[in-house]
C-alpha cells in the first residue's frame, strides 16, 4: 500500500498592497504542520499560485506564536536554519502543475501574503474543488480558509456553503495591526459565501474546526492541530483501507464450501 501524500500551499506575495512593509508565508504555519507529518511517515510537497520563489514574513522569524514560543522550542528556526528545507521554498510548483490524483490531502497554509493570491488563483480555486469532490482532504490554518472563497462544487455552490469552518478572525487582525493593510476581513468573507464561522474564545487561542473532510484552523497556534486532525483521517481511512483488503483476501484463501 503506497504511503499517503499531502500537497502543502503557499503564498508567492511578499508585500502588502496598500503599505510598503513585507509579509508572505507566515514560517510556522508550515513547518508546525510539516512536523505532524513528517512523524506519521506522510510525504509532502509544497505548491504555489504562480510557482517559483516563497518570500517569508519576517515576524514570523521575530514573534512568538501563543502555543509555539519560538524562543523557548525554537523549531521554527531550526527549520528556518536548515537549508535542505528552506530549498523547498526557492523554487515550488505551480498549482496549475499539480495532478490531484497524486494525493490524499491539501494544506493551504496562511501569512497575509494569501489574501492577496489565493482568492485570485482560478487555479487554486479548481484544485481544491478536484480534491473535496473526489473524497480527499481539504484544510487549511490562519488566513489559508482565503483560498477556500472561490473554491465551488460542480453543483456550482462554494464549497464552503452550510461548512462549519474557522480562520484569522477580525478580532486578531485589529490585535496584530494589520486591519488597514487585508483587502477584506476573512471572518466576514467566509460568512458570506454561507460558512458557519466560529472562533475562539480568545484572541490567538488554539481552534480546529472539523466538519467531515474540511479542517480548518483559526490562527498560528493552530497549525499543527490541523495537521493532527489530518493525519487522524488519514490514517483511519488508511486503516479502513487495511482492514478492507485483508477481508478479502481471507474470503480467497477461504476453502470452498461443501
Amino acid at each position: 500500500m503506497a504511503a499517503n501524500r499531502m500537497l502543502i500551499v503557499v503564498t508567492n506575495v511578499g508585500e502588502y498592497e496598500k503599505v510598503g512593509y513585507r509579509t508572505g508565508l507566515w514560517l510556522g504555519e508550515l513547518t508546525h504542520f510539516w512536523d505532524v507529518g513528517e512523524a506519521a511517515g506522510i510525504e509532502m510537497d509544497i505548491a504555489s499560485p504562480g510557482g517559483g520563489y516563497v518570500p517569508i514574513d519576517p515576524d514570523s522569524l521575530m514573534l512568538q506564536e501563543l502555543g509555539h514560543a519560538i524562543g523557548i522550542d525554537g523549531k521554527v528556526h531550526q527549520r528556518y536554519a536548515d537549508r535542505r528545507f528552506m530549498e523547498r521554498l526557492s523554487c515550488t510548483s505551480s498549482v496549475e502543475e499539480i495532478d490531484p490524483e497524486r494525493y490524499d490531502a491539501i494544506y493551504l497554509t496562511g501569512g497575509h501574503g494569501v489574501c492577496f493570491d489565493f482568492p485570485k488563483s482560478t487555479g487554486l480555486a479548481a484544485l481544491i474543488a478536484q480534491f473535496y469532490e473526489s473524497g480527499r482532504i481539504v484544510s487549511a490554518v490562519c488566513h489559508g480558509p482565503a483560498g477556500l472563497l472561490e473554491a465551488k462544487l460542480a453543483s456550482g455552490e462554494y464549497l464552503i456553503r452550510g461548512k462549519a469552518v474557522t480562520g484569522y478572525s477580525w478580532r486578531e487582525e485589529v490585535l496584530a495591526r494589520r486591519a488597514d493593510a487585508v483587502p477584506f476581513s476573512l471572518e466576514q468573507e467566509l460568512q458570506k459565501r454561507g460558512a458557519s464561522y466560529s472562533k475562539a474564545a480568545f484572541p490567538f487561542a488554539r481552534n480546529v474546526v472539523v466538519d467531515g473532510r474540511l479542517i480548518t484552523g483559526q490562527n498560528p497556534a493552530s497549525a499543527d492541530g490541523v495537521g493532527k486532525a489530518v493525519v487522524k483521517q488519514l490514517l483511519e481511512s488508511r486503516g479502513a483501507v487495511r482492514d478492507e483488503l485483508g477481508a478479502r483476501r481471507a474470503r480467497q484463501e477461504a476453502p470452498p464450501a461443501t
